[in-house]
């Protein structure tokens, strides 16, 4: 067997290029990650790894036995997971060491904080890579890449941005970082200048099996190996927490909050005609923010990301341009249906916690109307959110209309029904809870029972333009599908009329 220090682009050991834990995207020079899945052990695969160039083989006990047969030298460790995020890092260079690193975990407000540094970073002449639920991109420019998870890439192709984005002039990269790839050890291997956490609440239990586990995983980001600066909201009481743990550990510790004592603290905040106006006060002096997204939560997340940036070294007078300007899609996106239409937002949404939030939100752009929840729960997921997410949806509309959201393998009105029966417990006098079937007829549903004044909130899949059924992926984007519900509906009106 070979050691994982004798196996390097040296004259001791065959020369790495590359690596992969799929064995059908070997190349040349890679060296091949077998790790255990859930149907099977990759080094099952390692013949077929060699055969297509593989030189060397990552992998543990269990893997070594099963590709002793394989011809290259084995590199058996204990956490092969571990030892191939290092082993990427190495293999691409290190190229986060050259960039300004930026990661975000958390529950909900991990993309809208994301973008709201990406735009800040960008007004201050900055070149910004950003990884996350959205996709990949360089100033904004989308990067073409075969996603392979939905937040943070497994760790060769996570290294392999780092480096694309160093080679083409970036300077800095945003990133999420999500729980499962805390877990599954992606981001090993690279330390982050400023991390920071938003918040948890109930999501990913069907992994995590706990909040606790849940917690911890996302805890990992802030210890003095892979953080510098921490950045907490210390109004969740598991940030404060972090903040003790942190303390501790000797990461430094910037907090932010709007109700708590904090280094970032929001004294007010209201409505603005075009978003939230606010005013935090900060090490560098008071502040005052209009930004061009809607509710308290969102001045929750331009908080943290002005601390996020000042904690890197910039300006307030630098970043504030771009705070205050940034958007995100399928984040309180509106959707222009034209005069004499109701105000249509897409979000998304898709955990109780995140859903009240969405629709505190729109809450505060109801005038006169009512506000329409249209939301549903994906399958194969956490079921014990779906009671819930009903739950604060029946507490904050005033009509709830229960649809599906990324079946997946599960029966769909078996997953309505879960959201439908929390959404009747907390239905106050008045409010109309229904069953809207499938994802297209209850968004037509919506746009029927609105009139002008009305405000329609399509909550849980945001910018995705893809449903998952059974084992396929159906286009299905909720703003075309909106604009071509309304077309059809507003047609049909016309149609009334000249009769």
């Amino acid at each position: 067997m070979a050691a994982l220090d004798g196996c390097s682009a040296d004259e001791n050991g065959p020369a790495i290029s590359g690596i992969t834990l799929d064995s059908r995207q070997v190349r040349p020079g890679d060296l091949y990650v077998g790790l255990r899945g859930l149907h099977a052990h990759g080094a099952r695969f390692a013949a077929s790894a060699v055969e297509a160039g593989a030189v060397a083989v990552l992998t543990d006990a269990e893997g070594a036995t099963l590709a002793a047969d394989a011809g290259v030298p084995i590199i058996v460790v204990p956490h092969p997971r571990a030892a191939m995020a290092v082993a990427a890092a190495t293999i691409f260079g290190h190229p986060a060491d050259d960039m300004t690193m930026f990661g975000i975990t958390g529950t909900n407000g991990k993309t809208t904080t994301a973008f709201l540094v990406e735009a800040g970073l960008r007004s201050a002449g900055h070149h910004v890579g950003t990884i996350g639920t959205i996709g990949f991109r360089l100033d904004g420019a989308e990067l073409p890449s075969a996603r392979t998870t939905v937040t943070t890439p497994e760790a060769p192709d996570l290294q392999g941005l780092f480096a694309a984005m160093a080679q083409q002039g970036a300077t800095d990269v945003v990133m999420e970082v999500s729980s499962h790839a805390l877990a599954l050890q992606r981001v090993n291997g690279t330390r982050f200048d400023v991390a920071a956490f938003t918040n948890l609440g109930r999501d990913h239990l069907d992994f995590h099996k706990t909040l606790d586990e849940y917690f911890e995983a996302k805890a990992r980001l802030f210890t003095p190996d892979v953080a510098r600066i921490g950045v907490i909201n210390v109004d969740d009481p598991r940030g404060r927490q972090l903040v003790e743990r942190m303390q501790a550990s000797g990461v430094t510790v910037v907090t932010t909050s709007i109700h708590e004592p904090a280094d970032y603290q929001v004294t007010s905040w209201y409505p603005g005609p075009r978003g939230a106006i606010f005013d935090v006060t900060t090490p560098s002096g008071q502040r005052t923010l209009e930004l061009s997204l809607p509710g308290e939560y969102n001045v929750r997340n331009a908080a943290m990301a002005l601390a996020m940036l000042e904690a890197a070294g910039l300006s307030f007078d630098e970043v504030v341009q771009g705070l205050c300007s940034a958007q995100v899609p399928g984040r309180m996106e509106r959707v222009d249906l034209g005069p004499d239409s109701p105000t249509v937002l897409v979000d998304f949404a898709h955990t109780p916690q995140a859903i009240a939030s969405a629709l505190d939100a729109a809450r505060s752009s109801v005038h006169g109307g009512r506000l329409i929840a249209v939301l549903g729960a994906g399958g194969d997921r956490d079921a014990a959110k779906r009671g819930p997410m009903g739950r604060v949806a029946a507490e904050r509309a005033d009509v709830v209309i229960i649809t599906d959201d990324n079946p997946r393998t599960e029966d769909p009105a078996v997953i309505r029904a879960a959201v439908l029966e929390g959404a009747h417990e907390a239905a106050r006098d008045g409010v109309i809870v229904v069953d809207g079937g499938r994802r297209r007829e209850a968004i037509n549903e919506a746009l029927r029972m609105a009139e002008v004044a009305d405000v329609i909130c399509v909550l849980g899949k945001g910018h995705e333009t893809g449903q998952h059924v059974g084992s396929e992926v159906l286009p299905f984007d909720d703003r075309e599908v909106i604009r071509a519900e309304w077309h059809t509906l507003a047609g049909r009106a016309e149609e009334d009329l000249t009769r």
